[in-house]
């Protein structure tokens, strides 16, 4: 089994990438290296921390770690989506709404696969 068959980061890629592509062609020029860099970081942070997470799954304790990670980069994905729209730099509110959805649902799967980890997982350290 690979990291690439996890629901959670078939979505964190998914979500990474529309969230690049929206940067580099829904906001304004001066948001490409101010909240647009941060918004692409920490969305491909999501992704990297699950791979992390699994690559590090023999050991529950980091394995969970780097899942909270991913959790909390999700949590602040969410946020700089949140304000590029308050902001008025992110016009389109059919991708807002879309981005916003799927990085919602990504934190309640985020979250029911932590709880899953920390009750079922075996590790022998």
């Amino acid at each position: 089994m690979s990291y690439q068959t996890l629901d959670i980061w078939q979505l964190a890629r998914q979500v990474s990438i529309e969230i690049h592509t929206m940067t580099l062609n829904k906001l304004p020029k001066f948001e490409m290296y101010e909240e647009g860099s941060q918004i692409r970081r920490s969305a491909k942070s999501v992704r990297s921390n699950i791979v992390e997470g699994y690559g590090r799954r023999e050991y529950k304790q980091d394995f969970v770690l780097r899942l909270s990670y991913a959790l909390a980069s999700n949590d602040e994905t969410i946020d700089h989506l949140d304000t590029l729209r308050e902001t008025g730099s992110l016009m389109d509110g059919a991708i807002y709404e879309k981005l916003r959805e799927d990085l919602t649902h990504l934190g309640k799967k985020l979250n029911l696969f932590i709880q899953a980890v920390r009750e079922g997982h075996r590790s022998p350290k």
